[in-house]
């Protein structure tokens, strides 16, 4: 929640649980915090977080986990990690590009992002928690108003996409875009043995790391900018 007349503390509220991959994620921290705070209404009204939204989750995961145990299916989880780059949130992220594949949107040299398959130029919403520059992400919302916005998003990378939907993302059926020549480089280096999996793994961790990095200078920048301030 963001009261017009309190603006400033809402955002305040919101950023302690933002994550910097993106808004799924920042979404699953307010969750963790309601439940550790024992599903306390007070607690939602001081953080402006929406209790009954909140609630509702709660539900929906209670009777998710219920049709799971009722048809024998194994409940599988990593425990939580609070490492940004952990393997809890990093299983997450793949999850959810297993779910999210069809509505991908790629980063091109312009800043904008281009939405795949249908190629509509958008930008991220200015509510993002996303504080970095991604190449690839995965959407909820398409937001038309004065400019087109793609809203609670978060960052996925080609490789999972490729693996997940390889006949989604057939590059015989791809539009022509920056994203499809990106997408053809690196099967082109998966093909070569340029890549192999353990490789890009350590491609992968290596890119976070330096993101991970950047991250915490801009942190460190901005404690500064307040002191001097």
């Amino acid at each position: 929640m963001r009261p017009p007349d309190q603006r400033k503390m809402a955002d305040e509220a919101k950023a302690q649980f933002s994550h910097p991959d993106g808004d799924h994620l920042t979404l699953l921290n307010v969750y963790h915090a309601y439940k550790t705070a024992n599903e306390d209404q007070k607690w939602c009204y001081d953080n402006f977080c929406n209790f009954r939204t909140l609630k509702s989750a709660d539900n929906v995961r209670t009777q998710l986990k219920r049709y799971m145990e009722r048809f024998d299916l194994d409940l599988v989880s990593l425990p939580f990690d609070e490492r940004p780059k952990g393997p809890y949130y990093t299983g997450i992220r793949k999850a959810l590009a297993a779910g999210y594949f069809m509505q991908v949107a790629h980063q091109e040299r312009s800043g904008n992002y281009l939405t795949v398959k249908d190629n509509q130029v958008v930008r991220l919403h200015p509510s993002s928690s996303l504080d970095h520059a991604s190449e690839w992400v995965i959407y909820n919302e398409f937001v038309l108003t004065n400019q087109n916005y793609i809203r609670t998003v978060t960052e996925v990378k080609a490789e999972w996409l490729l693996d997940i939907a390889p006949g989604y993302f057939d590059l015989d059926t791809f539009p022509n875009c920056e994203g499809k020549r990106v997408l053809e480089k690196l099967i082109m280096r998966r093909k070569s043995g340029g890549s192999s999996n353990g490789q890009s793994r350590d491609y992968e961790e290596e890119e976070d790391r330096r993101k991970s990095r950047k991250s915490d200078r801009g942190d460190r920048d901005r404690k500064d900018s307040k002191r001097r301030k």
